[in-house]
């Protein structure tokens, strides 16, 4: 079960670094054109700087949750660093599992955002559906559940496979 959980969350970490790649190669290349155009012409893209701002919340999200099965995000660990064998992988999975319930909360409450934002019709560029740039809020929170059950799941392994060995 875990190695298929894993075999996802690999597929899902390649196209979110593709996406990642790109959303922030638009970025760059937007901000360039916008320096370029304010400096040289005084005048600039209308839309660009609103446009970069949602890009930013993209890469945020897709960076967090790509930070999150890395196990590179932030966390205080301050339990862990005096408590060594089983009880540290108690406290990690402990810790993991309130994380994941904490960013399926998230998601929720980012689910409901979004579909008041769909209902209310909010535009962006004049034309466009706000929710199409923050859907990524309740998916990146999606995925760092899944992420934080993902590793939660590995620590309970060690946890049996460690008794198991240490009973042989």
């Amino acid at each position: 079960m875990i190695r298929i959980l894993k075999n996802i969350d690999s597929w899902i970490a390649k196209f979110e670094t593709v996406l990642l790649v790109v959303v922030l190669s638009i970025m760059v290349l937007l901000a360039f054109l916008q320096v370029v155009l304010r400096n040289l012409f005084s005048e600039g893209i209308l839309w660009g700087d609103t446009f970069l701002r949602h890009l930013v919340l993209w890469v945020g999200f897709l960076g967090a949750s790509l930070a999150t099965r890395e196990k590179k995000h932030i966390n205080i660990d301050l339990f862990t660093r005096f408590v060594k064998g089983k009880s540290q992988s108690f406290i990690k999975a402990f810790v993991n599992l309130f994380a994941a319930v904490v960013c399926w909360y998230l998601t929720s409450a980012a689910w409901t955002f979004v579909m008041d934002e769909k209902s209310v019709n909010s535009t962006l560029f004049s034309d466009i559906p706000a929710w199409y740039f923050q859907i990524i809020i309740p998916a990146g929170f999606l995925l760092m559940s899944f992420r934080f059950l993902v590793i939660f799941m590995e620590h309970v392994v060690e946890i049996f496979t460690s008794k198991s060995s240490e009973a042989a």
